[in-house]
C-alpha cells in the first residue's frame, strides 16, 4: 500500500510538473508573441512615419521647384515685358503743358512700384538666392522691405558667427521664417517685431520671433479641424521635424505671440 501511495504521489508530482511546464511554456509563447507583435506594430509604424517623412519631404521640393520656376518666368517674361512697357513711357515725347504728361508721370511711378515688389518677390521665391547669400541676410532683406511699408516696426539682432546649413536646411528655415512673418501680417494686428537669430547657445541654433499683437489660443488652434485654421503651424511643425529641429509656440489671446525653432548645429558637421 505504501508503495502504492510513492506512485501516486510520483504520478501526482509528474502531473503537476508537466502542467507548470505547459503553463510556462503557454506564458512563454504569448509573451514571445507580444513582444514579437509589439515589434511589428514598431517597424509598421517607422516604415508608415517614414512613407510619410518622404511624402512631405518631396511635397515641399516639389514646392521649392514651383516656387524657383515662377521667379524664373516672372523674371525672364513678366520682368522683361514691364521693363520695355517702362522704356516706352520713358520716351514719350510729351511736354509738362500737356494734358496726358500727369497721367504719364503717374503710370511711370506705379509700373516702378510694380517692378521694384515684383523683383523682391522673385528674390524670395528663388531658391538659389537664399543658398548663396545666407539666411541671415535673405531674412533682412524681407524685414527692411517690410518695414518700407510701414506696416511694422521690426528688429533684428544676430548672436554669434553665422554657421552655413546645408541648402535643404537653409531652405526650410527661411520658409518657416516667412510663414511667421506673414502670419504675423495677417492676424497678429501687432505693430513691432522682435527677431532673435543666435547661434552661440549650446551649439544650437536658435530663431526667436516675438511680436505684441492679439496671440491667440494655441490648443484650441492647433485642435480646430478647418481646413485653414492652424495651417501656418502645421506647414511649420512639418519642415522642422523634417530638419531636426524643435518648434516651441507661445501665445495667449491679448498678449502677443513667441515663436522659438532651435536646431543643433553639430546636425551639419561632416
Amino acid at each position: 500500500m505504501s508503495a502504492q501511495n510513492q506512485e501516486i504521489y510520483v504520478i501526482i508530482l509528474i502531473a503537476i510538473a508537466l502542467a507548470l511546464l505547459l503553463v510556462g511554456f503557454i506564458v512563454t509563447m504569448l509573451f514571445l508573441y507580444q513582444r514579437r507583435q509589439h515589434r511589428q506594430e514598431q517597424q509598421l509604424a517607422r516604415v508608415k512615419d517614414q512613407y510619410q517623412q518622404e511624402l512631405l519631404r518631396s511635397q515641399l521640393e516639389i514646392q521649392e521647384t514651383t516656387f524657383k520656376t515662377i521667379a524664373q518666368e516672372l523674371h525672364d517674361n513678366i520682368g522683361q515685358v514691364l521693363s520695355v512697357i517702362k522704356l516706352s513711357l520713358s520716351i514719350l515725347p510729351l511736354e509738362k503743358e500737356h494734358l496726358a504728361y500727369e497721367s504719364v508721370q503717374t503710370s511711370r511711378q506705379m509700373l516702378n512700384k510694380v517692378i521694384y515688389d515684383m523683383g523682391n518677390l522673385t528674390k524670395s521665391l528663388h531658391t538659389d538666392r537664399i543658398t548663396q547669400i545666407g539666411l541671415v541676410e535673405a531674412m533682412r532683406f524681407d524685414l527692411d522691405s517690410m518695414e518700407r511699408t510701414g506696416l511694422l516696426k521690426v528688429g533684428l539682432t544676430v548672436t554669434g558667427d553665422e554657421y552655413m546649413f546645408e541648402d535643404q536646411r537653409s531652405i526650410f528655415l527661411y520658409r518657416m521664417f516667412q510663414e511667421m512673418m506673414n502670419n504675423i501680417l495677417k492676424h497678429s494686428r501687432a505693430t513691432h517685431v522682435n527677431i532673435a537669430v543666435n547661434y552661440s547657445i549650446d551649439n544650437k541654433f536658435v530663431l526667436k520671433v516675438e511680436d505684441n499683437g492679439v496671440g491667440f489660443d494655441v490648443g484650441k488652434k492647433r485642435s480646430q479641424t478647418s481646413s485653414s485654421s492652424g495651417i501656418g503651424l502645421k506647414s511649420m511643425t512639418n519642415r522642422a521635424s523634417l530638419i531636426g529641429a524643435q518648434i516651441s509656440v507661445q501665445s495667449q489671446p491679448g498678449k502677443g505671440t513667441t515663436i522659438t525653432v532651435e536646431l543643433p548645429l553639430e546636425m551639419d558637421i561632416l
